[in-house]
């Protein structure tokens, strides 16, 4: 008997090696397990922070482009604002064109009238000499036949 408990404790003995071998494989199978759901939960947590990036990128092209629209309706704003300032200026050099010519026909006016009236006092002259010649004429005939 005593060389049957021997092989018993040597195979008990082996047993006990091969379930602490096997509690070592579990330990080790669910410590990979857990790491193997941390590189999920990691992996998850990427992706989520990629989603939100992508996101966040869409929404900064959106606010460029946006953006972007603003300062062509300025660009267009100002071109339009120049454009209607070039007008005003031609209107501008226009009316004072105008207003140069206006002034040139008024002088000449001014001396068409001045002219008229010299002419028309020189008129005057002639006729008052006239008067004055037939006022003589007639204190004259007043005199002679008397």
């Amino acid at each position: 008997m005593p060389d049957d408990h021997i092989p018993t404790e040597r195979q008990r003995q082996q047993a006990e090696g091969v379930r602490e071998k096997a509690e070592g494989s579990r330990q080790h199978a669910e410590q990979g397990r857990g790491a193997t759901e941390e590189h999920r939960n990691s992996a998850e947590s990427a992706r989520n922070e990629a989603e939100r990036f992508r996101q966040l990128a869409e929404e900064a092209r959106s606010v460029r482009d946006q953006h972007r629209e603003a300062l062509e309706m300025v660009r267009v704003e100002r071109e339009r604002l120049r454009e209607a300032g070039e007008s005003a200026r031609t209107a501008g050099e226009e009316a004072r064109a105008a207003a140069e010519k206006a002034r040139y026909a008024a002088m000449e006016a001014v001396h068409a009238t001045a002219g008229t009236l010299h002419a028309t006092f020189e008129q005057m002259k002639v006729v008052e000499e006239m008067r004055r010649t037939l006022r003589e004429l007639q204190d004259v005939n007043k005199l002679g036949p008397n």
